[in-house]
């Protein structure tokens, strides 16, 4: 089923592209792509290690989906670029995409970020939301409600941080398959944000 899962992902991210024209290696739909992908595979990190920490059924069909759908959408991003004719990995250190100007030529600054970051970017510095090698740690060392509770804060932080990045590419691309799947991550990520931040609140 998995298989069949990817097979359709990428099919549909192949025939969605035949419209645009491919960006380039150095294009924001391609740093977007690389470190999505990146953010995502973390993302999914995350979600497996609390489901062997707590046997809680709420938190670890939440971290099921988060898993699945993250996994998901990482193998689609990797079709992109596949398809694109473009490497895996970039020219560029991370988030270089980002500090540059939108495609209506707003700067990127610290007073306005067009991805709606209330600070600016910097390149190579390590994607919005990523955990720390240290809080990863501490989540591996956790069980039970602390190890849920961790885990609760560390998702919400990881998703703001992707709509950040959506939000970004929004503002520098055309490309109609980059920007469906940004405007997706915004609203699904969004809305898992306000069930956590729920879920959260019933463990404080």
């Amino acid at each position: 089923m998995t298989v069949v899962v990817g097979a359709v992902a990428f099919s549909v991210g192949r025939l969605s592209t035949i419209g645009d024209a491919s960006p380039n290696t150095v294009s924001a739909e391609a740093g977007f792509t690389r470190d999505m992908q990146e953010h995502h595979n973390q993302g999914v990190e995350l979600a497996f290690t609390v489901r062997d920490r707590t046997d809680d059924a709420p938190v670890r069909l939440l971290a099921y989906d988060i898993a699945t759908t993250q996994a998901k959408q990482s193998g689609q991003m990797s079709g992109w670029l596949a398809v694109w004719n473009l490497p895996q990995f970039s020219p560029e250190p991370s988030m270089t995409w980002m500090t540059r100007p939108t495609v209506e030529g707003e700067p990127h600054d610290a007073n306005h970020s067009a991805g709606g970051s209330s600070t600016a970017h910097v390149a190579g510095d390590p994607m919005p939301g990523l955990a720390t090698a240290d809080q990863i740690a501490a989540l591996r060392a956790a069980s039970g409600v602390d190890a849920e509770r961790q885990f609760l804060t560390l998702m919400i932080v990881h998703h703001q941080g992707a709509i950040d990045m959506a939000e970004a590419v929004l503002a520098r691309s055309s490309n109609a398959t980059v920007r469906t799947f940004a405007t997706s991550v915004k609203a699904s990520q969004q809305s898992e944000i306000n069930l956590m931040t729920r879920m959260l609140a019933e463990r404080t």
